[in-house]
Formats: structure tokens, C-alpha cells, sequence
């Protein structure tokens, strides 16, 4: 019978601990400094080849051309307003 009080405390123990884990992983996880970092990592891969470091020229020419267009857009809108 104490063996299977010893039994269960040790895994009662073991299961405190892998929380304890979890809990730290997602406390990290979730830290604003760490969605920071994994956001503009994200948004470096999206410009920039990760295993080459050479630029992703077509990503970079459409987003400069989507923020020509708006800048058109809005020049255009405010020429037309007056």
C-alpha cells in the first residue's frame, strides 16, 4: 500500500513539474518581447531570403508599388477636392 502512495506522489511530482514547463514555455511564448521578435523575423523572411540573405526583389517591388498606388490614390482624391 505505501508503494502505491510512493507511486503516486512521484507521479503527482512528475506532473507538477512538466506544468511548471509549460507554463514557463508559454509564459515566454506569450511575452511581448518574444511576439516582438518573432514578428519582425516574419516580416524580414517576407523581404529577404532566410537561408540566402539575398532580397526578395518581387515582395519589395509590391509593396513599393502598393504604396505608390495609395499615395496616388490619395494625391489624385485631394487634387480632385479642391
Amino acid at each position: 500500500m505505501s508503494k502505491d502512495t510512493a507511486d503516486i506522489e512521484r507521479e503527482i511530482e512528475e506532473t507538477r513539474e512538466r506544468m511548471a514547463g509549460t507554463i514557463d514555455q508559454l509564459l515566454h511564448r506569450s511575452h511581448p518581447k518574444t511576439i516582438i521578435s518573432r514578428e519582425i523575423a516574419a516580416v524580414k523572411a517576407h523581404y529577404v531570403d532566410v537561408e540566402t540573405g539575398q532580397p526578395r526583389t518581387d515582395n519589395i517591388l509590391k509593396t513599393v508599388g502598393g504604396v505608390a498606388g495609395v499615395v496616388a490614390v490619395f494625391v489624385l482624391v485631394r487634387t480632385i477636392a479642391r
